[in-house]
């Protein structure tokens, strides 16, 4: 029987790591399309943006482990993924009440920004949005 083929894998936030371990395959929600990586891939730096990234340690569907993460980047290099991400909750963990309260503040916020009233960038709300809808998304699937 061959050996399972497997890369060293590093989920990152600005709160510390989410995930570290090996897996048999990653995907990530890149700036363009899902991203699917394997061991042995070859080098790669992409943008993330909000969406759902999973984390197959093994074919068994019980070893799955998804996290709705915002946007950040990506890396692989050498058998090795890291992916840092302005925040990633496990789908197991999301709180609804959270995620309803930051995608109506964000909402809230282009509101503001469309009326003059605000001088954030209108993109880092728009992925806050889109965090907030993934992480719904993500516990209704659940």
């Amino acid at each position: 029987m061959a050996a399972r083929k497997t890369l060293d894998l590093s989920l990152v936030t600005p709160e510390g790591a989410a995930y570290e371990g090996e897996a048999e395959m990653v995907v990530v929600p890149g700036a363009v399309g899902e991203i699917g990586v394997l061991a042995r891939h070859a080098p790669l730096v992409a943008m993330l943006k909000a969406g759902s990234l999973r984390v197959y340690q093994s074919i068994d569907p019980e070893e799955l482990r998804e996290f709705a993460t915002g946007p950040g980047f990506f890396k692989v290099e050498e058998n090795r993924a890291i992916a840092l991400v302005d925040d990633a909750v496990p789908a197991r963990e999301i709180d609804p009440e959270r995620a309803a309260r930051q995608r109506e503040e964000a909402k809230a916020e282009l509101e503001r920004i469309d009326k003059g009233e605000s001088t954030s960038d209108r993109w880092v709300v728009e992925q806050q949005l889109q965090h907030a809808e993934n992480q719904l998304e993500v516990v209704g699937r659940g």
